[in-house]
């Protein structure tokens, strides 16, 4: 072998060596991370993926599945049931005290107060006006009224007699 081609050798396996070594250093380094990350998922973020990949109804097949979907249904609308405002209550004073008179005892909002001179114009137009416009909501000229009073858990039944006992209480 000639001079130059041991020169050669000798830089080349000075640059092996020198990759050989970045390269086990390159996996010490990667076996140290691996092991520093933490393994477990932390619980909070397995709960929201399990809530996001939930799915999003059931299937319901036969006899079992009919007692099923009766069984849910009941449920749902027990569920309905016990977030109705007031327990549930008709009683239009009651309704009235507690949602009602925050602005139909002072006019906030252009809210017409228990007289007749406020009511008999929308006594004229009709109870089921009256209805329509305390379920729905109404935005008239003088004032606004928010759908339901402002309280979404209430039914059609305590809106109506709300109205009724507001009416039959006017001075």
């Amino acid at each position: 072998m000639r001079n130059y081609d041991l020169e050669f050798l000798k830089r080349f396996s000075m640059v092996l060596g020198f990759l050989t070594i970045v390269t086990l250093g390159l996996m010490v380094g990667a076996w140290y991370l691996h092991n520093s990350l933490p393994t477990d998922v932390p619980p909070n973020v397995a709960k929201r993926t399990e809530a996001r990949i939930a799915p999003v109804g059931a299937v319901y097949a036969g006899a079992t599945g009919a007692a099923s979907q009766a069984a849910a249904t009941a449920a749902a609308a027990a569920a309905a049931a016990a977030q109705v405002a007031y327990g549930g209550t008709t009683d239009g004073s009651v309704i009235y005290q507690n949602l009602c008179a925050g602005c139909h005892t002072s006019g906030a909002g252009g809210a017409p107060t228990l007289d007749h001179q406020h009511w008999d114009a929308r006594i004229a137009q009709g109870t089921e006006t009256l209805y329509r416009h305390s379920i729905e909501g109404f935005t008239g000229a003088a004032g606004v009224m928010p759908a339901r009073g402002g309280n979404p858990a209430l039914n059609d039944e305590q809106m109506h007699a709300a109205v009724d006992w507001m009416v039959d209480n006017l001075k």
